[in-house]
């Protein structure tokens, strides 16, 4: 089976540059047999830099570069000639990486504006010359700094997907189905539990040129947040919806116990993802009569905005894209 290019978690090394050292270099020349001190400063050394790409959606360009060092400085010369900068390395990320101490877990920052930069491990500075350490008592000093160390580590850049809304529902749900029929996106559908085993983008286009972002994030189970199914990999991409669509197929014996289930899997995974705004779609309703249409509404859970739609008969569509559109603009 193909590998596949969304990769949103990796674990790499950096290292920046270390200083160069400060010379303790003394002038001379043919007339001034003992000059003064004329050592220069090192060069600092080169930065690891992380910086927000747009254009980018995934982690896979870093996958395989488990390890990345930045130059040192140079060394500071005669006449005070200050030592050359390492150069600096520029890891490009997509928009909302969060980095971690890969030893703590520790998070370090979050990157999520376009172009946002972050330096991730400084280079150490250049150390003096001994031109800054003549003074009236000593004016021949003979030493010089060494540069500083640069920084080092092992780091986690995790990626959350960032969309308008998200959808979450158990394997099955109908939710690429959706995707598909509201946006351009072609996720791959199939009868099957598990057919999304990564996240899915789709812009829905609104009235009169307004669009929203809607993620397809893979489906949840019950135990999710324990690591069951696919456990709490995918669940981190719904912290950054502004509005989770809550997708329950018609076909389950309980809609308002399967949406009370996966509600508490949010609940124990991050509590304040309960705090999002909220809609409920029950999907696949061209296969169910209108007798059990009824009896589903009797189990809607009370103070969540519910509409039912089919994907494959295109029924509920525009109603839904309303709900979505008043939560995301309230």
């Amino acid at each position: 089976m193909a590998e596949s290019n969304f990769i949103d978690y990796v674990r790499i090394f950096c290292a920046s540059g270390h200083g160069g050292a400060g010379s303790a270099h003394l002038h001379r020349a043919k007339y001034v047999p003992k000059g003064g001190p004329d050592g220069g400063d090192g060069g600092r050394g080169g930065h690891i830099i992380l910086r927000v790409n747009p254009q980018l959606w995934t982690l896979i360009h870093l996958r395989y570069r488990k390890v990345v060092k930045a130059e040192a400085g140079s060394p500071g010369g005669e006449a005070l000639k200050k030592g050359k900068n390492g150069a600096d390395i520029v890891l490009e990320v997509p928009q909302g990486v969060v980095v971690k101490d890969a030893e703590t877990e520790e998070v370090i920052t979050e990157l999520v504006e376009p172009g946002q930069e972050y330096i991730l491990c400084p280079g150490g500075r250049g150390g003096w010359g001994n031109d800054h350490f003549k003074s009236a008592t000593n004016q021949t000093p003979r030493y010089a700094q060494p540069g500083e160390d640069g920084v080092e580590g092992w780091f986690i850049l995790e990626l959350k997907v960032l969309a308008d809304v998200g959808l979450v529902g158990f394997p099955n749900a109908g939710k690429s189905t959706l995707l598909a029929a509201i946006t351009s996106a072609k996720p791959k559908i199939a009868s099957y539990a598990f057919t999304t085993l990564e996240p899915n983008l789709g812009i829905v286009r609104y009235y009169d040129d307004r669009s929203f972002e809607m993620a397809d994030i893979p489906g949840i189970i019950e135990g999710a947040h324990e690591g069951k199914g696919i456990g709490t990999r995918f669940l981190r991409h719904i912290e950054r919806n502004s509005v989770l669509l809550f997708m329950v197929s018609a076909e389950e014996k309980n809609i308002g116990k399967s949406y009370e289930i996966l509600l508490g899997e949010l609940s124990q995974y991050n509590p304040e993802l309960l705090v999002k705004d909220r809609v409920l779609a029950v999907t696949k309703t061209d296969l169910i009569t209108p007798a059990r249409r009824k009896k589903i509404e009797g189990q809607l859970p009370e103070g969540i905005p519910c509409v039912f739609i089919s994907s494959v008969a295109q029924t509920g569509l525009n109603e839904l894209k309303e709900l979505l559109w008043q939560a995301l603009t309230r």
